[in-house]
């Protein structure tokens, strides 16, 4: 047996998720079995319990979708090499990561580098991808392209400006209050926008005359809003989500006037269409890792008995970076 939250009714997490004791699952053909070391947390889990997500599993299951663990058991067709490897990925649903034990299918798991530990690993697959695949493959990025994000001290804020900054972009980041704008600042972000200190639109504006090139947006409303007042001739504004909650409804009048492209990234498409492009982004992010170029913010190093309270505040917008649950 062992230990693994469950949610067997949608809801928010502090409400539905309960930490029971589960057979061990065997891993099916393709699969392996790993002993869970570290599983980060993401607004993707939030949505997950309440039945928002894009995947929506019939309850129960557990919750966690970007995992660190170790393989001690493989399936059918898996090379036996995987065994004792140190692996990182998104575990297959309803066995997620907030557990002691997870699967995850063999050929979306990733041998980490020896000199990346455990806590970090465990942020670099799912919102590192969201960058990467959201800034390269998305929108071109190049060097001397000027890159917004919309909320950079969050999770997959704080991967792009860093994916940005490695890239040899000019990034600016927008925050909410003056706390998350040093964040900002310390991950690199060559100009901070404080949300509460004046008008963002006029702000970018004075920073970048021409525009942006870039707006990597996960926050939806608003800020989409804003974005596309201050994107520059043939900008590129990637929507990654609607944290806010609030999902825009775009003037494709305003896009053709002004000559911008509106791109949608869901990079579990990916893992679908061109499993190829999620293997060279992941090998990109480890090599950047191990160079030094990108650092993850982890804010918090939590257990496993705190999966609710961890989950709870990423809902409630009360915490910067990333939160890893050790196990």
């Amino acid at each position: 047996m062992s230990r693994a939250w469950k949610v067997r009714e949608y809801g928010e997490p502090s409400s539905v998720l309960r930490l029971e004791e589960s057979t061990v699952p065997t891993p099916g053909h393709g699969q392996v079995r790993l002993r869970v070391a570290a599983t980060s947390c993401n607004f993707a889990d939030v949505l997950l319990c309440r039945g928002e997500y894009q995947q929506k599993p019939v309850p129960p299951f557990t919750p966690g979708l970007e995992v660190c663990g170790w393989v001690d058991d493989i399936g059918g067709g898996v090379e036996p090499r995987l065994l004792a490897s140190r692996i990182v990925g998104q575990p297959i649903l309803p066995h997620g990561g907030f557990a002691e034990v997870t699967l995850m299918n063999a050929d979306e798991a990733y041998v980490v580098p020896r000199e990346i530990d455990d806590v970090t690993a465990a942020t670099l697959h799912l919102t590192y991808l969201t960058a990467w695949l959201g800034l390269h493959r998305r929108a071109a990025i190049k060097p001397g392209d000027v890159v917004v994000v919309t909320a950079a001290a969050g999770g997959v804020g704080s991967a792009a400006v860093q994916v940005a900054r490695a890239a040899d972009a000019t990034v600016i980041a927008i925050v909410s209050d003056a706390g998350k704008a040093a964040t900002a600042a310390g991950l690199g972000a060559d100009h901070v926008v404080d949300r509460s200190s004046g008008d963002v639109i006029e702000q970018v504006k004075a920073l970048a005359p021409e525009g942006a090139h870039i707006v990597f947006d996960s926050v939806g409303g608003k800020a989409y809003e804003q974005a596309t007042k201050y994107i520059a001739f043939e900008g590129r504004i990637v929507v990654v989500g609607f944290a806010s909650g609030y999902i825009p409804r775009p003037h494709l009048n305003h896009a053709f006037v002004k000559n911008y492209t509106i791109a949608g990234l869901h990079w579990s498409l990916y893992r679908k269409y061109r499993p190829d492009l999620v293997h060279i982004a992941q090998a990109a992010i480890f090599e950047m890792a191990s160079a030094g170029l990108i650092d993850p913010l982890i804010t918090a190093r939590l257990g496993l008995e705190d999966v609710p309270t961890a989950l709870d505040d990423l809902a409630h917008g009360r915490t910067q970076g990333k939160t890893v649950i050790t196990v």
